[in-house]
């Protein structure tokens, strides 16, 4: 810790019960005890104002810090940057925009052109934009609903928690974008079904139906994660995603992919469309593209897209009137290109993927071990497990349950993560998701913290 700080860490404490409000977090405890400050991080540890050391397993606590902190090299290359040039707004061009796009699009076959904005939210409103005013020049404003899944989270403005599937975090929100249409779920473990027996494909055919309901020529786009992430962290089963791709092709609905989580290796592939054959026409990105040290998202599209926009060009209308402020600064992509040199050069993805496979069989052991495990789940190094009091009826543990089993794992000295504030009573998936420099040690140490805390707090 710089000398300076620790001098006057009591003042910056102070300042910051003060004046920060912090996300996520009910501050009349701050009234009492010390709010958290991070002050340092270096590879997979961070420490706090005191000098504690944490084993951090959600990668800066939501899902970003893909290559770990302390990269100086990234760091070097934002500095390097801003002092040739920090920022020129999106309606021009500038050298490691132009460097990421082309090199980004190397590892999205099939995509091809790049906007860049500031935030997941940001990127996926973009996304939202594009299919409104598709609708409006080419099928005269009435193709311009919206699907989105149950469980799946794709921001936090008020249009993006539109098309959310979270109930608590919409709560007391509203009202919300009109246009945008929630079909079913597709966690096999919560099967909304009489017969299980090909649930992907079941799951994805109430997208049709769906469909069907609101009118065919109403709906222009679906929103999906890959892999659900804030929801519970569920991974589509097999014959899913064949079967939703069929049915946005036979409607004419463009298929927009949210790859904020699951994006730039977090799922043992670049992206995590790509494990299951999916040819998107928007795709979205932003967390692990510079791994937190610069701000970037990116929506990202195909040509037949993009050309929907430059058919006209005597029409003053016709091109895609929007910008992002923050989307016209260098550092993001500049940021951005080191950390998919360290992904590519440290071989990142064959670690997240070797990782993966000792992770889940580490959980799977606790899961034979405590009857509270209903379910484990994930890809890469993106995984959950699902707390149930009950096994066969598969009812919710209470969620203080799990946010003791957290806050136990935090005083031992790892950071875990968790649902919250998403489903009214599913608030009960531990989650976990470390950098992608992770080992075997940081492993083992992260399942012995959980191995610890439930064997305290998942009494049932």
């Amino acid at each position: 810790m710089n000398k300076a700080v620790e001098a006057d860490l009591a003042q910056l404490v102070e300042a910051d019960r003060k004046h920060v409000w912090h996300h996520l977090t009910q501050h009349k405890p701050y009234e009492n005890k010390d709010p958290l400050i991070i002050v340092k991080g270096d590879g997979m540890r961070v420490w706090n104002q005191a000098g504690k050391e944490h084993l951090d397993a959600v990668s800066g606590g939501v899902w970003t810090v893909n290559v770990g902190y302390g990269r100086e090299s990234i760091a070097n290359a934002v500095r390097d940057q801003l002092i040739e040039l920090n920022y020129f707004a999106g309606s021009a061009g500038s050298i490691p925009g132009a460097r990421f796009a082309e090199r980004l699009i190397e590892k999205m076959p099939g995509m091809s052109r790049v906007y860049y904005s500031n935030s997941g939210s940001e990127a996926n409103e973009k996304g939202y934009k594009i299919v409104r005013q598709i609708a409006h020049r080419h099928y005269g404003g009435k193709k311009h609903k919206i699907l989105f899944r149950d469980r799946d989270y794709h921001g936090t403005t008020i249009t993006a928690l539109s098309s959310g599937g979270q109930n608590e975090r919409k709560d007391q929100y509203g009202p919300f974008t009109p246009g945008f249409i929630e079909v079913p779920h597709c966690c096999e473990y919560r099967c909304q079904f009489d017969d299980a027996s090909d649930y992907g494909v079941k799951a994805a055919q109430e997208i049709e139906k769906v469909i069907l309901a609101e009118g065919p020529d109403t709906v222009g786009g679906i929103v999906l994660e890959p892999i659900t992430a804030g929801g519970g962290v569920i991974v589509p089963p097999e014959g899913y995603w064949e079967t939703v791709q069929a049915i946005c092709k036979k409607y004419d609905v463009l298929l927009h992919i949210d790859e904020v989580v699951c994006g730039l290796g977090r799922t043992g592939t670049w992206f995590g469309y790509q494990h299951y054959d999916i040819k998107p026409d928007i795709v979205t990105m932003a967390k692990g593209v510079a791994s937190g040290y610069a701000a970037i998202a990116c929506t990202v599209t195909t040509e037949a897209v993009f050309d929907m926009f430059k058919d006209d060009a005597d029409d003053p209308m016709s091109y895609f009137r929007d910008i992002s402020t923050f989307g016209g600064c260098t550092s993001g992509p500049a940021a951005a290109l080191e950390n998919m040199r360290i992904i590519e050069d440290e071989n990142l993805i064959d670690n997240c993927n070797d990782m993966s496979d000792y992770l889940m069989e580490k959980l799977r052991g606790l899961q034979n071990k405590y009857k509270v495990i209903g379910d484990v789940r994930g890809k890469g190094l993106f995984c959950g497990a699902e707390l149930v009091a009950d096994r066969q009826t598969k009812e919710p543990v209470p969620e203080a349950m799990v946010a003791n089993i957290a806050a136990d794992c935090m005083e031992q000295g790892v950071i875990i993560g968790r649902t919250n504030r998403s489903l009214t009573g599913f608030n009960n998936t531990i989650c976990l998701s470390p950098a992608l420099i992770s080992t075997k040690d940081d492993i083992d140490e992260i399942v012995t913290s959980i191995d610890n805390a439930m064997s305290k707090h998942a009494v049932i």
